[in-house]
C-alpha cells in the first residue's frame, strides 16, 4: 500500500494553453496520482464583461477544474487575497477534502504576492495534511525564500502536531536549488534563526541519483529565461514518523516529454511514491 503524489507548476495560462492542457492531462492519466499539487493556477470568476466562452463554466475560467475534469478529483484553490492577479495554488485529491486554508506568505519588501495552500484530506490511510506553495522566483532573493520557508514550517507546526496524523506533505515550486540555504533548512542540513526542521526531500532520498533538474533549457518554454538548468520543484514529507509512514520509496521527474511537440509547462514536475 502506498501513496502517489505529483507536483507541477503549470505556468498559468501562457500560450499555447489549450495544447499544454492536453499534454498535462495525458501525463496525469499515466501517473494515476492520488494527490496533485499545482502552482501558477488561474481562476477567474465569471462577470458580465466576460465572453460566452470564458463564462461557460461555473467559475468562468478555472485551470484546476479543467485539468481535473474526468479524473474524479476533488479540487481546492487558494491565492494571496492581496494579489492583484487571479493566480494561486491548487490541490487535487482522489479523496474528499475536509477543509482548506490559504495563507499569504511574507513578501519581505518585494512586489511578489505568494501563498501557502493547506488541505486536510480524508484518505484510507487517515487524515492527510497537504501543503502546496510557490516561493519568490528571482535568483538573488534567497534571503526572501529563507523567511518564507521559516514561515511555512511554522504554519505546518501549528496546524499539524507531530504524529497526530499522516506526516505533512509539502510540495511546490521553491525556486531554489538543493544546496541553497532555504532548501538545506527544510532538509535538516542547516538552521535558520535558531530553528531547525527535517523534511525528507523525496527526489533526494529516492530519486535516480541524477540532478533531477526541473527547469531546463532543453524545454523551449524555459529556454527563453536564459537561466541555468536546476532542480527547483520538490515534494517534501516531514519526518521522522514513529509508524514509518511517509517514507519516499521512489521519485522521478515527470512532465518532461512533449506531446505532439508541446511541453506541459516551462517546468517539469516531480512525482513520488510514499509508504503508508
Amino acid at each position: 500500500m502506498s501513496l502517489r503524489i505529483v507536483t507541477l507548476n503549470i505556468w498559468n495560462r501562457m500560450e499555447p494553453w489549450d495544447k499544454r492542457l492536453i499534454t498535462i492531462r495525458n501525463e496525469l492519466a499515466t501517473l494515476d496520482a492520488d494527490i496533485i499539487g499545482l502552482q501558477e493556477v488561474v481562476q477567474i470568476k465569471p462577470t458580465s464583461a466576460m465572453g460566452d466562452a470564458e463564462a461557460s463554466t461555473e467559475f468562468g475560467f478555472d485551470q484546476a477544474r479543467a485539468i481535473a475534469e474526468g479524473f474524479d478529483y476533488a479540487t481546492c484553490y487558494g491565492r494571496n487575497v492581496e494579489s492583484p492577479y487571479p493566480m494561486g495554488n491548487a490541490i487535487l485529491s482522489r479523496w474528499p477534502i475536509l477543509r482548506t486554508m490559504a495563507l499569504p506568505i511574507p513578501r519581505v519588501e518585494t512586489d511578489e504576492h505568494r501563498s501557502l495552500l493547506f488541505a486536510e484530506i480524508k484518505s484510507p490511510y487517515g487524515t492527510l495534511p497537504v501543503f502546496c506553495t510557490h516561493l519568490n522566483w528571482k535568483l538573488d532573493e534567497g534571503h526572501v525564500r529563507e523567511v518564507q520557508v521559516r514561515y511555512i514550517t511554522d504554519q505546518i507546526r501549528g496546524l499539524v502536531a507531530p504524529n497526530q496524523s499522516f506526516p505533512p506533505i509539502l510540495m511546490g515550486d521553491f525556486n531554489a536549488e538543493p544546496d541553497s540555504d532555504e532548501i538545506r533548512f527544510l532538509r535538516g542540513r542547516t538552521s535558520l534563526g535558531g530553528t531547525s526542521v527535517y523534511f525528507a526531500d523525496a527526489f533526494g532520498v529516492a530519486g535516480d541519483g541524477s540532478a533531477g533538474a526541473t527547469f531546463v533549457r532543453s524545454n523551449p518554454f524555459a529556454a527563453v529565461a536564459r537561466e541555468p538548468d536546476r532542480r527547483i520543484d520538490y515534494i517534501f514529507v516531514r519526518g521522522p514518523d514513529e509508524q514509518g509512514r511517509g517514507e519516499p520509496l521512489e521519485a522521478r521527474v515527470c512532465f518532461c516529454e512533449p506531446h505532439d511537440g508541446v511541453f506541459a509547462s516551462d517546468h517539469f514536475g516531480v512525482t513520488t511514491t510514499l509508504s503508508t
